[in-house]
């Protein structure tokens, strides 16, 4: 039975990998044009500073936006509390990088891939967009996005070597069949809402 619960992780990994791969960008000038370009959260530090791997996807996005590739930028992740809030982090970033207010769209919560695509499709109604993410987690935020019907494409937003490397991709392994579970049984983002 372990034998057999590695095989389909792996199978499902692979293929999500493989559908994704012809739509994964390392070069801003390759992508094509979408209405938003959107950043999924990632931790935020206790000094409200952001990991480098949410600046990363932030500085990304700028790129994108600024490369005229994107009209705005979807911020998604955790902003449920005052003490913890990975959107407000980034907003404040964004408009400090000079993007204009009304060009930041605030999703508090997406908290997880899931949810920020099921949001951005229903309550941003968002129809293409460009992912901002790490290479290791592109394949899955894209795979449902698409499952989701939005098109989708993703730019390589990794721009510095990060730790715990190993636990992410392991984790990654395992929240993409949580991905495929969710698609197929259409599951409903915790919140929702207008």
């Amino acid at each position: 039975m372990a034998i057999l619960t590695i095989i389909v992780v792996l199978l499902l990994n692979m293929q999500t990998e493989k559908q994704g791969l012809a739509r994964i960008y390392q070069n801003i000038d390759e992508i094509p044009k979408s209405q938003t370009v959107m950043v999924l959260g990632a931790s935020v530090r206790q000094n409200k500073t952001m990991s480098d791997m949410l600046k990363d996807r932030a500085n990304t996005a700028i790129e994108i936006y600024k490369a005229n590739k994107a009209d705005n930028i979807l911020v998604s992740g955790d902003g449920k509390s005052k003490n913890y809030n990975e959107v407000e982090v980034v907003n404040n970033y964004l408009l400090g990088q000079g993007i204009p207010k009304e060009k930041i769209l605030l999703d508090y919560y997406g908290f997880d891939t899931y949810d920020s695509l099921y949001r951005a499709r229903d309550i941003f109604e968002i129809k293409d967009i460009i992912i901002s993410t790490q290479d290791f987690h592109l394949p899955r935020a894209i795979f449902i996005a698409q499952s989701l019907g939005i098109s989708a494409c993703g730019i390589v937003a990794d721009k510095h070597n990060y730790k715990n490397m190993e636990l992410n991709i392991g984790r990654e392994l395992l929240a993409t069949v949580k991905a495929y579970f969710d698609v197929f049984y259409n599951v409903k983002p915790t919140v929702l809402g207008n």
